[in-house]
């Protein structure tokens, strides 16, 4: 196992300037079930992009030395606004309360050591310093029995709910991406959690 040797948040000028190793890691990372996602450099620009743009958003970045070897990002609900609207519809919840814990990448040598943990903290301390009264992400629900969903997979659930976050429910978002081995994009249903910071 290779060692985490800082896990530290990043704004501003240092965010922008991790965002193409961000993109790297998620094309990586996001390759593997459940997403299984066939990714490219010129999407993943665009899609960070809105990370670029916001001034309340944060990048938790796991550092090997000087290498970027996993990353975290977060920014207000509101920035993603068009994406998730619908899927928190009918819910009651005030949207301009609520801070987007996106994805969360790690490269699979450094698991093990409480990265996770970190991530989630930095960010629910970042949302909470900004006045934010609830974080939320999502993630990617799959048929159980998928053909590439391998034996000895094993959800987050547990972690999430250790964390404090329940699914709310109803809220589910649509994305599209290709999955590996397909000819195109297909829409996929993504699962909100949430809790009370």
């Amino acid at each position: 196992m290779a060692e985490v040797t800082a896990v530290r948040p990043l704004i501003g000028a240092a965010l922008e300037a991790a965002l193409d190793d961000v993109a790297r890691l998620r094309i990586e990372v996001f390759r593997a079930w459940p997403y299984l996602y066939d990714g490219d450099l010129t999407y993943e620009r665009k899609y960070l992009q809105s990370y670029r743009d916001s001034d309340k958003a944060i990048v938790v970045g796991a550092f090997d030395s000087d290498s970027l070897i996993g990353a975290s990002t977060g920014a207000p609900l509101t920035d993603h606004a068009d994406d998730f609207a619908a899927a928190f519809e009918g819910t009651g919840l005030d949207l301009s309360q609520i801070f987007y814990c996106a994805e969360s990448v790690l490269l699979s040598d450094y698991r093990g050591q409480g990265v996770g943990h970190k991530f989630f903290d930095l960010r629910e301390e970042h949302a909470r310093a900004l006045g934010f009264s609830k974080c939320a992400f999502c993630g990617v629900q799959r048929p159980a029995d998928h053909p590439m969903r391998p034996e000895n997979y094993r959800p987050l659930d547990a972690f999430w709910r250790a964390r404090g976050y329940e699914p709310l429910s109803g809220a589910v978002a649509q994305f599209s991406w290709q999955d590996i081995g397909e000819k195109g994009e297909t829409l996929k249903p993504l699962q909100f959690w949430i809790r009370d910071i």
